[in-house]
């Protein structure tokens, strides 16, 4: 089981009311029997073991190993406060030089391919007041040719100590390309000194040996006006963004692809799109830049080529194409009345998908029609005559029995159902009336649905004589 003193924390400064309470709690506890002398000589010790408390953990850059990397010229706020200091040969805080470690704490940067001159400016600095605690910072910059290896340490910035207000520490000609440590302690000595000072300050890194030039993202457009269903091609600009990751692209916001080459091809865009692409620069320090294209300007056609239908082989059929587009055709042209109107009569002998191809304006854009056909040895007549003259007085359609769970509507002109059966056969065959008298003569349209395992449904035109 842990002891109290590391698993429970409390600032110094109030260290004294939190000693009060305790000891009021263990004679409130003690008159009242809880505690024999056993349990009191337990407590006793333990809060002896305990020393003093801190009040909160320490950041966990208080060791080389877990040192903050810090970029340039921006504001980062730190602290010592509970940070330690290893003890131990050619370890991280085994300096030999400088200033005697108490609690220290790490952060790391990289030099840019230049090199040169660095600075680090300290400000707001904000001391613990607590008794005979110090209250100086001392800070240093190292390079170390092995990783938090002090054996390999070398000295290359000032060597500051006794600093209460904003200061700065230089660093001079470092090398490119190259980390470096800068270590932060808590100075602890002078007259009535106890402890080790604990700050929170701000730092910003700056100078020609770490600063940068902004990386930047523009796209370039393979055209900005484009027909629909037409590729474009998007190509990421990057300008002071080296080692860049990969490239996530986006229309109108949404994430649509991630490249690893510099490169986006769509044929999916609306009129008005904006595509973006977003990626990273640098190894070190990672920035992320965006781009974003222009608005897409693409053009459309309005086109339809109808829906598809199903006949019966030997039968024709209309097709319903429509456009705005002045120049269109249709294909295959084969068993077509006319390929070059909207509308033309088609007799094909197999299943076809007709296309209608129109262009405008330098777009071409095509639509789809399939037309199925099937053999259903049926025969449907296209007319009857119900005037009671024993004659051809009923709709009888040879062959449909053999599809007992069929369906059967008739619409007049105006698209209003006159007639419904299931089942339909010539025991059934409809008359040509209504729940209150006859249909009238006239042309009227049927749609057949023979519920068979293709899902047939034939649809044709039907004209009743009085």
């Amino acid at each position: 089981m842990p002891k109290p003193c590391e698993i429970v924390s409390w600032s110094s400064r109030i260290q004294i009311e939190v000693g009060k309470f305790i000891l009021n709690l263990f004679h409130l506890l003690e008159k009242s029997g809880v505690f024999n002398n056993m349990d009191k000589a337990v407590i006793f010790l333990l809060m002896l073991s305990c020393g003093h408390f801190t009040a909160r953990s320490q950041e966990v850059y208080d060791n080389c190993f877990n040192a903050l990397e810090v970029c340039p010229d921006t504001q980062y706020t730190l602290n010592n406060i509970s940070a330690n200091a290893t003890s131990c040969i050619n370890c991280e805080d085994d300096f030999n030089y400088c200033f005697p470690v108490n609690n220290s704490i790490w952060c790391s940067f990289t030099t840019n391919a230049v090199g040169g001159n660095v600075q680090i400016d300290f400000s707001n600095l904000a001391f613990e007041t607590n008794p005979g605690q110090d209250n100086e910072l001392q800070a240093t910059l190292i390079e170390a040719t092995n990783p938090c290896d002090a054996g390999s340490y070398a000295q290359v910035g000032a060597c500051l100590s006794n600093e209460s207000a904003n200061f700065t520490l230089n660093g001079g000609l470092l090398n490119p390309l190259t980390t470096y440590y800068l270590v932060i302690d808590g100075d602890n000595a002078g007259a009535g000194v106890t402890s080790a000072a604990e700050c929170t300050f701000d730092i910003v890194i700056s100078g020609p040996g770490i600063d940068r030039p902004n990386p930047t993202a523009t796209i370039a457009e393979s055209s900005t006006n484009v027909c629909l269903n037409e590729i474009v091609t998007f190509t990421p600009i990057l300008t002071n963004c080296p080692d860049n990751g990969d490239y996530l692209w986006s229309i109108n916001g949404t994430l649509a692809a991630t490249t690893v080459d510099p490169i986006f091809q769509t044929t999916k865009l609306q009129n008005g799109d904006v595509v973006s692409v977003k990626t990273s620069c640098f190894t070190n320090c990672i920035d992320t830049v965006t781009g974003v294209s222009q608005a897409i300007n693409v053009y459309t056609i309005a086109l339809d080529a109808g829906s598809d239908q199903s006949i019966q082989q030997g039968k024709t059929t209309t097709l319903s194409g429509s456009t705005t587009a002045p120049v269109y055709s249709w294909a295959p042209e084969f068993l077509l009345s006319s390929p070059s109107i909207l509308n033309p009569v088609a007799l094909p002998t197999e299943t076809t998908t007709y296309s209608l191809t129109a262009e405008e304006n330098g777009c071409t854009l095509t639509d789809y029609v399939t037309i199925t056909i099937f053999s259903t040895s049926l025969e449907v007549p296209n007319t009857f005559s119900p005037n009671g003259d024993t004659k051809n007085d009923t709709w009888v359609i040879e062959g449909i029995e053999k599809y007992p769970d069929n369906q059967i509507m008739v619409f007049d002109r105006w698209g209003q159902k006159v007639y419904h059966g299931t089942g339909y056969s010539a025991a059934k065959a409809w008359d040509g009336s209504l729940t209150r008298g006859d249909v009238t003569e006239s042309v009227y349209f049927y749609v057949i649905e023979l519920n068979n395992e293709n899902g047939t449904i034939i649809h044709g035109s039907l004209t009743i004589l009085r």
